[in-house]
């Protein structure tokens, strides 16, 4: 079932909560690939009601970004995110999520920052803002979200944490393609050269991790290779690679509790991320 207003949203759930079921949402924009699909079916083991929602979200799209061109599937997605387990998909229209006269955004202070922060500038409050509205319009049990967007998972959990909306937020690990890919939506935009060369960056990802993991060497080192090595391998530039406290997106130089090791590279006009964790040192 599609309903495309936040009234039609909350009778439904409402009606859902006054039978005893429980309920998730996983929030997307569309353009479901398997990761989205394996959150769904993550959702409905922990729920018995499955929203999700596709919202393309200007707030977190900057003036030179791929807003127009972001690929807009609606058919397919409801009928993928229907297959998957999902009772219901929101599709609000822009209005609808943002009446005229709008005015208020949320903004997460530290955690929104760094990494991808200086890059997208307002895009985390976009986020922020378009998710605080959706758990307030659903207020389920549960909301679902993949770490491949690690950043956006904490974000959205201190979010939660400080405005005291009574919603679980639960992180997935990434999925990935055979060749190790982070699935993601924006990978349609590659072309043959181009995806045949995104995989380096799982690889490369990886190797540094380990590396850390055995050596417990400096952070600037094993970073400094891991760039050039992406460089080498045909990415035209790096926004970021780092290493940060798992729980505070501190950079670290050396790595001594739970960390995870993020980049932000472009390959073409794609702006491709993931992110790995590292272990502390094992030897």
């Amino acid at each position: 079932m599609i309903v495309r207003s936040v009234t039609d949203l909350r009778a439904t759930v409402q009606d859902w909560r006054r039978s005893g079921l429980s309920c998730a949402l996983v929030p997307t924009m569309g353009a479901l690939h398997e990761g989205h699909l394996a959150l769904v079916r993550l959702a409905r083991q922990s729920c018995a009601r499955v929203v999700v929602s596709i919202f393309v979200n200007p707030l977190q799209f900057g003036p030179n970004e791929d807003l127009a061109a972001y690929p807009r599937r609606e058919a397919a997605d409801v009928a993928a995110a229907t297959q998957a387990g999902a009772q219901l998909v929101f599709v609000p229209t822009v209005t609808e999520m943002y009446a005229p006269g709008h005015a208020t955004t949320v903004h997460v202070v530290g955690l929104s920052e760094g990494l991808c922060g200086p890059h997208r500038p307002g895009h985390f409050d976009g986020v922020a803002t378009v998710v605080t509205k959706l758990l307030l319009q659903a207020l389920p049990d549960a909301a679902f979200f993949g770490e491949k967007d690690y950043q956006q998972l904490l974000i959205i959990r201190r979010l939660a944490r400080d405005l005291d909306i009574p919603v679980r937020i639960e992180g997935m690990p990434i999925m990935r393609e055979p060749d190790g890919l982070a699935m993601s939506s924006r990978n349609a935009y590659l072309s043959a050269d181009q995806r045949r060369i995104a995989p380096e960056l799982a690889a490369t990802l990886g190797d540094m991790a380990r590396t850390l993991a055995s050596s417990g060497g400096a952070v600037s080192q094993v970073v400094a290779a891991g760039k050039a090595r992406l460089l080498a391998a045909g990415f035209s530039s790096i926004d970021y690679v780092e290493v940060c406290d798992a729980g505070t997106l501190a950079p670290v130089a050396r790595v001594e509790g739970p960390a995870r090791l993020l980049a932000a590279v472009r390959l073409g006009g794609t702006r491709l991320i993931d992110n790995v964790p590292v272990a502390g040192k094992t030897a």
